[in-house]
C-alpha cells in the first residue's frame, strides 16, 4: 500500500511541476508567441526615432542575457526537482524546496519581463503609449494553444 501512495504523490508532484511550467510559459511572453506581436509593434508600427529605436536595442540586448540566465537556472532547478523525485519517490523535503525554487525562478523572470515591458514603456511618446499597453494585454489575455 505504502509503494502506491508514493507513487501516486511523486506522480502528483510531477504533474504540479509540468503545470507550473505550462502556466509560466502561458504568462510570461516568449519571442515565438506573444512576444513577437510586441516585437513587430515596437520596431515596425510605433514609428520609433533613431534615438527611442538606440534606447529599445539596449534594453532588449540587456533583458536577454537576463532572461537567459534566469530560464538556466528554471532549467537547472527542473533537473533539481527531477532528481530529488526520484531519489525520494514522494513529496519530500527536497521536492517541496526543489518545487519552491523552480517558483522563485519564474516568479523573478515574470517580475524582470515586466520591468522590461514598463523600462520600454518610458520611451514612447504619448502618442504611441495606447497601441503599447493594447498590445502588452493581448499577449498576456491571448489564450494560444
Amino acid at each position: 500500500m505504502l509503494g502506491r501512495r508514493t507513487w501516486f504523490v511523486a506522480l502528483v508532484a510531477f504533474v504540479a511541476a509540468i503545470a507550473g511550467v505550462g502556466i509560466g510559459r502561458l504568462v510570461i511572453p516568449t519571442h515565438e508567441t506573444q512576444g513577437s506581436e510586441l516585437h513587430q509593434l515596437l520596431h515596425h508600427q510605433l514609428n520609433l526615432d533613431a534615438g527611442q529605436q538606440a534606447k529599445i536595442n539596449i534594453l532588449e540586448q540587456r533583458f536577454a542575457v537576463r532572461r537567459q540566465a534566469l530560464e538556466l537556472e528554471m532549467r537547472a532547478d527542473n533537473a533539481r526537482l527531477a532528481d530529488a523525485i526520484e531519489t525520494e519517490h514522494g513529496n519530500g523535503p527536497r521536492v517541496a524546496e526543489a518545487v519552491d525554487a523552480s517558483h522563485r525562478a519564474m516568479g523573478e523572470l515574470q517580475k524582470e519581463t515586466l520591468a522590461h515591458i514598463f523600462a520600454m514603456r518610458q520611451i514612447l511618446r504619448p502618442e504611441q503609449t495606447a497601441a503599447f499597453d493594447r498590445a502588452v494585454v493581448k499577449a498576456l489575455t491571448t489564450d494560444e494553444r
